[in-house]
């Protein structure tokens, strides 16, 4: 069986690295590549060194052309900007395009919208199997549950996230939306960073929490004075974001050109 050749970009990163353990690990799947931005300090580097592990063959490369050429996808967590150019290389190859990262404006996603018209695109606030299964979840509960219950998004993650309320978050934010059939843009209400927000008749109230090395925390809250319902997800290591973006790789392998969700990748 021929093994599908992965790309990883960001990959000196905590979350390149967790990604590429993961596919190395996989039988299926053979890193051709690992792509960091011009000028870092690891360019040229064998990514064994960048893993503490034996020398892999494979070198810290900020040559996108020549990687995306020759790879059948690319895992991509990591800023906005770079994002957008990653979908525009990724366009041109015809290659599947998953996209973990977050806190892209709508301008951006505009151009990762219009990249998919050539790459098989995958993306999503939250590549894992459990966040997506709570986002339909949520999406149920809100068209069922009346006006009385006000909504509210609590997310806590690590100090060094930048992006607030997290992509989760507003996922799940969104999800809710829909549940009632309105624009999450119209009924969001953002708390101060660090701050408890309160319940707000037709909001949904984001709240978010900068603190330690915590992973991801969601919750999501329906309450009425009558009762309260919440939904959790803890995610307690990055592996899961990981094994979701190597299931949305293998899933996409045989898909035309499209902007997809995890949503379609589970069939939920």
């Amino acid at each position: 069986m021929k093994k599908i050749k992965v790309v990883v970009t960001g990959a000196a990163g905590r979350m390149g690295q967790t990604i590429i353990k993961k596919v190395l690990r996989d039988k299926g799947l053979k890193l051709v590549g690992a792509l960091e931005i011009s000028g870092h300090k690891n360019l040229g580097q064998d990514i064994g060194k960048i893993l503490k592990t034996k020398n892999l063959g494979i070198k810290i490369s900020d040559n996108i052309i020549n990687l995306f050429a020759n790879t059948d996808a690319v895992i991509d967590f990591t800023l906005p900007n770079a994002t957008v150019d990653h979908a525009k290389y990724a366009a041109q190859a015809r290659i599947v395009h998953v996209i973990g990262t977050t806190g892209l404006s709508n301008s951006q996603l505009k151009k990762i919208e219009y990249a998919s018209k050539h790459a098989t695109i995958i993306k999503s606030g939250n590549m894992s199997l459990g966040v997506n299964l709570l986002e339909t979840l949520v999406r149920q509960a809100a068209s069922k549950l009346d006006t009385s219950f006000n909504i509210q998004i609590n997310e806590e993650h690590h100090k060094h996230k930048i992006d607030a309320p997290s992509g989760t978050a507003l996922m799940l934010g969104n999800a809710a939306a829909k549940g009632r059939n309105l624009k999450l843009d119209k009924v969001k209400k953002i708390s101060r960073l660090n701050t408890k927000g309160s319940h707000s008749k037709d909001k949904i109230v984001f709240t978010s929490f900068r603190k330690g090395e915590i992973v991801g925390n969601h919750e999501v809250i329906f309450s009425s004075p009558d009762e309260i319902i919440n939904f959790q997800h803890k995610a307690n290591n990055r592996g899961i974001f990981a094994s979701g973006a190597i299931y949305a790789v293998k899933w996409g392998q045989d898909k035309k050109p499209g902007l997809f969700s995890m949503v379609d990748v589970l069939g939920l």
